[in-house]
């Protein structure tokens, strides 16, 4: 089966809205079987809907549409529908009923735009919206179906998951398809595609792997497709064994997992805790590892050493050696890590010292320079990278790098 999406919205061509919609709906349809043909966003304006839709017609099984069925004159997506299906605005009683319950409930006057999300095209299907006031919109024409659905993400995911999702489920029998995320990082994604080669070009022609990198991580996508979900599941299974053994060194998660959801994972089984001793990341790791819940078990705290006197007054890095040696550099890291942990008392603490840039940098340490440090009562590691690129680019290099460190001393000890 084949699906295309079809995102509208002036904001999200200009940028001012990210279009987090077409992924989410992407993920779930290629979940659900279809081999999504294309995404498509446009301006919120007739004549670009309609040929959107007459382009979409009769080429994909499904077409999903976001956006344009606000309460206000510029949502013009419903007027628009009409006119492409030979159809006209109607008065939906449940519908306008749903929305007074709804205004009602959250203490806010009903007035005429809140009427006109009741009006929908008589020739479709409605599509109960519990989330909001603007209904989902079901059509059929030239062998495919029009779903469409408000831009707002939440009432979107609403209408997908209590209807859309189930009817096309009942409508298509799909082939199962069944993807596996495994998260390595250690290596640039040509090397690791270098190291990859035999083990890709042995796969059969039912399962495929893509490589998704994002600031150092490189997730290995496996897709396997297949009529028999069972069986699909242990041939992925097979492969991800086979990748297993590969590259072990490489791979710190088999599931879909973060640096900071995989260190919480150890810390907590292990019943320890961490903090964090920052400068050029600002912080940033302490708020990634606080992003995850129940982080407060293991997480104690963090000291935003940015300036070298709280290197030396908080964190008890001698002053000669910040002087002799540079705030960048191994010494200084590796005593920021063991200040951060006599501090604060913890089992481990992770430092960082670098130049994030985009100035700050010499022949001898350029920009993207990054020593990091991970110390516990077994000893204090530390090690040494130099990447290139933009400011926060860096700085989310560099979190993952240091938290990589960090996760593999807990390993070893």
């Amino acid at each position: 089966m084949k699906a295309q999406i079809i995102t509208i919205g002036d904001e999200l061509l200009i940028g001012q809205t990210i279009d987090t919609n077409s992924a989410w709906i992407g993920a779930e349809l290629s979940m659900a079987g279809f081999d999504i043909q294309r995404k498509t966003s446009i301006h919120d304006n007739r004549s670009d809907i309609l040929k959107a839709l007459s382009e979409a017609a009769g080429k994909a099984d499904v077409i999903i549409i976001t956006g344009g069925l606000g309460p206000t004159s510029d949502d013009i997506t419903r007027q628009t529908l009409c006119e492409f299906f030979g159809t006209k605005l109607v008065l939906n009683r449940e519908v306008l009923e749903m929305i007074e319950k709804m205004m009602l409930r959250r203490k806010i006057p009903m007035n005429e735009n809140n009427r006109k999300q009741a009006e929908v095209p008589e020739a479709c299907k409605v599509l109960k919206n519990r989330a909001g006031t603007a209904p989902g919109l079901w059509f059929e024409k030239d062998k495919s179906i029009f779903i469409s659905m408000p831009g707002v993400p939440y009432e979107m995911k609403t209408i997908m998951a209590d209807h859309v999702l189930p009817r096309l489920m009942k409508r298509f029998r799909s082939q199962a398809i069944i993807h596996k995320n495994i998260m390595t990082y250690g290596l640039p994604e040509a090397r690791l595609a270098e190291m990859l080669k035999e083990f890709e070009a042995a796969l059969p022609e039912n399962i495929r792997l893509a490589y998704l990198p994002s600031f150092g991580v490189i997730k290995l996508r496996l897709t396997g497709t297949g009529k028999d979900r069972e069986i699909l599941k242990k041939q992925v299974e097979e492969h991800v064994r086979n990748l297993s053994s590969i590259i072990p060194d490489l791979i710190f998660s088999e599931k879909e997992d973060t640096f900071e959801s995989v260190l919480g994972l150890l810390l907590l089984e292990r019943k320890e805790t961490m903090c964090t001793a920052e400068s050029c990341t600002g912080g940033n790791i302490a708020h990634l590892i606080t992003t995850i819940p129940g982080s407060s078990y293991y997480f104690k705290g963090s000291v935003v050493a940015y300036s070298n006197a709280v290197k030396e007054k908080l964190l008890g890095v001698d002053g000669k050696i910040i002087e002799e040696e540079g705030a960048v550099s191994e010494p200084v890291v590796r005593a920021m890590a063991e200040g951060a942990r006599r501090l604060l008392n913890t089992d481990y603490a992770l430092a960082t010292s670098g130049i994030a840039g985009p100035e700050g940098g010499t022949d001898e340490k350029p920009v993207g320079t990054l020593w990091i440090a991970a110390a516990s009562a077994n000893g204090t590691y530390s090690e040494q990278y130099t990447y290139g690129g933009d400011r926060i680019t860096n700085i989310m290099r560099f979190s993952n790098a240091a938290m990589n460190l960090l996760r593999k001393q807990i390993i070893k000890e």
